[in-house]
């Protein structure tokens, strides 16, 4: 079955066939949910068509996405095969802010630090 430029596809179906979701299921529910817009219209129904040159906008891990459909695809391939049917207009992810928070790069305290804080801890003021 060979996809041409003319035909359209569901859009769960491009969603999990260009990688975005593990599952089809999972693609369904977040459309469903209306989380989707397509061409800047929001979308409910997983069953809506899309087509070359669809602006797709919606929320996958962390990030917003926003990704022009280039290409239907006939199958769910490797990433370099779904890679090639959309053109990525996110913005940059944001910066990741340190796993701790208190910790500054300096390592373990030193033995003589170490005795410093267990001398304060001791004898509270």
């Amino acid at each position: 079955m060979s996809a041409d430029v003319g035909t359209g596809i569901r859009l769960d179906k491009w969603l999990w066939h260009a990688r975005f979701f593990k599952t089809r299921t999972l693609a369904a529910k977040l459309v469903g949910q209306g989380a989707v817009r397509v061409n800047s219209v929001r979308v409910t129904k997983p069953s809506h068509t899309v087509r070359p040159g669809d602006a797709l906008t919606f929320v996958a891990g962390e990030r917003v996405r926003v990704v022009v459909v280039t290409a239907i695809g006939e199958r769910r391939g490797p990433a370099p095969e779904a890679q090639a049917l959309y053109e990525d207009q996110s913005p940059p992810p944001p910066e990741r802010a340190p796993r701790s928070p208190s910790f500054d790069g300096g390592g373990r305290p030193e033995k003589k630090d170490r005795r410093a804080l267990d001398a304060l801890r001791r004898f509270p003021s």
